[in-house]
């Protein structure tokens, strides 16, 4: 992997992990234009610097609302954190069941499969519109949302099916204010995929050879600033309904990058 190509995917990861149009799609997409050649060793272990990088960023932002969160959480009572905290375990639980039971089927849908991209990133369009025209409200996440939105957090294992769009969307179309859908949002994520990395390590299927070091740091820097730059833009943005704008980017892409797919 060259370290230009490094740097690409991974401020297209920092970005798009944050902003509502689909990180895995533009990873695929991203691979398909560059023409990834990685061995598949290579490329997961890749992935997996890159998600790190992003999960880093979201504590950064995030590092006065962990805390709270945290301090709370070992009071031992049932108080606003600690509520938070089991809604966030609740909306973790479809994804973890996808991801051990379904894990091939998922895969299956990676590996340059640009049409199923498109399609994917044309449905994530449609959330991002009708979220946007939802009315402000001052609600916040209850246990029932939490697993609706884990629902919606699974689906979006999907590739094309932005997991920040989905989840921030269906949040809002419950009634949820659009701030807490964002945080909310944003934190479901990282116990998700700091256990996905975990998993990885452990499995058995990375190879650290000592191989690409530059590439691979420099992919992962990349990753860290866009999304430290992406999280906090996220926040403004759903704050000021400004989700329409994603929602015809992704209508765009969405278009060609099925057009692509046909032609290829």
């Amino acid at each position: 992997m060259e370290t230009l190509d490094a740097i690409i995917l991974g401020i297209i990861q920092g970005l798009t992990e944050f902003l509502p149009v689909s990180s895995s799609g533009h990873l695929e997409l991203g691979k398909a234009i560059l023409g990834d050649n990685s061995v598949p060793e290579e490329s997961l272990l890749f992935t997996v610097i890159l998600h790190f990088a992003t999960a880093l960023s979201t504590i950064v932002v995030f590092r006065k609302d962990i805390w709270e969160i945290l301090s709370g959480l070992f009071q031992f009572k049932w108080n606003e954190e600690m509520q938070f905290s089991l809604k966030i375990i609740t909306s973790m639980v479809p994804a973890v069941f996808v991801g051990l039971f379904f894990e091939e089927q998922l895969e299956s849908f990676f590996g340059g499969n640009i049409r199923f991209v498109g399609f994917m990133l044309i449905i994530t369009a449609v959330l991002l519109y009708f979220a946007d025209k939802a009315k402000d409200t001052d609600k916040k996440v209850s246990f029932s949302t939490a697993v609706i939105v884990g629902i919606s957090q699974a689906i979006a294992m999907l590739p094309g099916i932005s997991r920040s769009g989905a989840t921030i969307s269906t949040s809002v179309l419950l009634g949820v204010d659009k701030t807490k859908a964002a945080r909310f949002s944003f934190l479901m994520v990282v116990p998700l995929i700091f256990g996905k990395i975990g998993k990885d390590l452990f499995s058995g299927d990375l190879t650290f050879t000592g191989d690409n070091n530059l590439a691979m740091g420099a992919g992962f820097i990349a990753a860290f600033v866009a999304g430290l730059a992406a999280c906090t833009w996220m926040i403004q943005l759903v704050k000021k309904s400004k989700l329409s704008y994603f929602a015809i980017y992704c209508l765009i892409v969405g278009l060609i990058a099925i057009t692509y797919g046909y032609m290829a």
